[in-house]
């Protein structure tokens, strides 16, 4: 192994071992009877939020040390991130290292690396690679290039045309795009080739959703980056809980596109933490259907949508928790525009309810529309229970697996856009010529060194983001990805802020302007780590604890 490289695994291991420390250190602290005691865990939230950030960090950490192995610009990139992530986590333990129970000369050892993977110099050299090279050479097989040049060129031709027009006046997503990436196949990706898709149950599928989804989000996070993810959020859950005969009826046309898909989780008061959501299912008299009454609340794409994936409190004792809920198909028409209502026969043999949802005005990732929907006695035949009797009561489990796989692909969404905002920083740069002092009177914005630093550490968390992403993949497609897949969520959600961002700032004033698309690229991040599970609640509930857990076990 060459020596920089050596250095930086000499310096990831010692952020490792702050890490370790500090979790054991809350272990000790948040622990009841030899179990996290959640009470006690909320009082080090601080601590444990940036600790669930600083063990993701070092896990894509240890991802780029495997890409940095592959040549010298791969290593480049990732001493670059690798650096910036070390010093990232010591930014959060200078004058708190009592309270993570750390020892920050820990980190001493690794301090020559980091300054010299820092310093402007090398972010310079690094940056002169980025007009060939961009984010750097990815490493997937031909037949993930495939898949990347097929959605990539329908995001190009498809995608990017409408964008604008969707975000500024708010408009729906054109049938054409969703007809055209049907023709592709988009929709089929996860749904297993016995039921008219394309999975066939390995890695292939989940890093396939990945390069797809990276691809639809650099065209349109809004337009393209989650048209795929719902339908896989249903489809898992069904693969993993329904019935042969829902399998037969529901998958094959989603995959062909027929049947669009919305998610109905979230509540008013119950976000993140759905064990205690009020919408009920109640059975009626003759056992045939459930009236569903309640609420939800940021259902993406519910309008649109024919069928909507729908989790319900079917036990009435709510101290069931989540062991009280269930998952339904709920069927409706496909409604357009910003609002719908519905209204069932009244004729029928146990009457009939309404459905009525508005679209909620947001800042950015428009066109799917994220609607709050209200149920009254509206009628859901018990056919449409997933898993029918033998259901009741795994709602949250099967959701849950659908959900890990939406925490990669809002990954994946994230690494899209912040190649689009990266493209967009960079080109503006080497275009936009500005004043200066000395010889660098009317030379291009990317001649600075400020603005080489800055595209070089764009460069560098956008490709750990997608690499980090691929690994998860991998080791979903093992079963062992439901902490790792809420680590990539988080870490890689926030970076997108970061990087979008700073290409606005590349722009200047024009960065602020509707006329290019990077004032879009900003508002649309925003979203990333609120839903598919906020930042925060990953961190403090599944991140942080199942480390502390972890501890524990050890």
């Amino acid at each position: 192994m060459p020596e920089h490289l050596t250095a930086a695994a000499a310096a990831v291991d010692a952020v490792a071992d702050i890490i370790t420390t500090a979790t054991q250190h809350l272990a000790a602290a948040s622990s009841e009877g030899g179990r996290i005691s959640v009470e006690k865990l909320d009082q080090h939230q601080v601590v444990a939020y940036d600790l669930a950030h600083a063990a993701s960090a070092v896990e894509g950490c240890r991802v780029m040390l495997d890409y940095a192995g592959h040549g010298e610009l791969e290593s480049m990139v990732a001493r670059a991130f690798i650096a910036d992530a070390i010093a990232d986590v010591a930014t959060r333990v200078i004058a708190r290292d009592e309270l993570w129970g750390v020892d920050l000369a820990t980190l001493a050892p690794g301090r020559p690396f980091v300054a010299a993977h820092r310093s402007p110099g090398f972010l310079e050299e690094l940056a002169e690679q980025l007009p060939r090279h961009g984010t750097g050479p990815i490493h997937l097989s031909d037949d993930f290039d495939l898949v990347r040049e097929t959605f990539h060129r329908f995001a190009e031709e498809k995608v990017r045309p409408v964008a604008e027009h969707v975000h500024r006046t708010n408009a729906d997503i054109p049938e054409d795009v969703i007809a055209g990436l049907a023709e592709i196949g988009g929709f089929g990706l996860s749904v297993p080739q016995e039921y008219g898709g394309f999975a066939s149950g390995g890695e292939h599928d989940y890093l396939g959703m990945v390069v797809a989804t990276e691809e639809l989000s650099w065209g349109s996070l809004g337009v393209g980056g989650s048209l795929i993810t719902r339908p896989e959020i249903l489809t898992r859950a069904i693969v993993k809980g329904g019935t042969e005969e829902q399998k037969q009826r529901w998958l094959p046309r989603i995959a062909s596109g027929e049947l669009m898909v919305g998610v109905m989780v979230t509540e008013p008061d119950y976000g993140s933490d759905v064990a205690g959501i009020k919408t009920t299912a109640t059975p009626t008299d003759d056992g045939s259907a459930y009236r569903i009454n309640g609420v939800k609340t940021w259902a993406t794409f519910a309008g649109r949508a024919d069928v909507l994936m729908l989790l319900a409190r079917t036990d009435p004792d709510r101290k069931a928790g989540h062991r009280g809920l269930s998952l339904f198909v709920v069927e409706k028409e496909s409604a357009a525009g910003h609002s719908f209502a519905f209204t069932q026969d009244a004729g029928t043999q146990d009457g009939g309810g309404k459905i009525e949802g508005r679209a909620i005005d947001t800042i950015g990732y428009r066109g799917m529309h994220s609607y709050e929907v209200a149920f009254d006695d509206w009628l859901v035949p018990a056919a449409n229970l997933v898993g029918e009797d033998g259901g009741l009561g795994k709602g949250f489990y099967l959701q849950m697996e659908g959900f890990e796989n939406g925490r990669l692909q809002t990954a994946a969404r994230a690494v899209g856009l912040m190649q689009a905002a990266f493209e967009a920083g960079l080109t503006y740069a080497q275009e936009r010529k500005v004043g200066g002092a000395g010889d660098l009177v009317g030379k291009p914005v990317f001649d600075y060194q400020l603005s080489r630093a800055k595209l070089a550490r764009m460069a560098a968390l956008i490709q750990a983001g997608r690499q980090f992403s691929y690994n998860v993949a991998r080791r979903m497609a093992k079963g062992e990805g439901a902490l790792p897949a809420a680590m990539v969520k988080a870490y890689v959600c926030r970076a997108a802020e970061w990087v979008t961002r700073e290409a606005m700032q590349l722009h200047g004033g024009m960065g602020y302007a509707e006329e290019f698309p990077v004032s879009r690229y900003f508002v649309d991040a925003r979203v990333l780590s609120i839903f598919e599970g906020a930042d925060e609640t990953l961190c403090l509930r599944l991140i942080a604890r199942r480390l502390a857990e972890q501890a524990l076990e050890e």
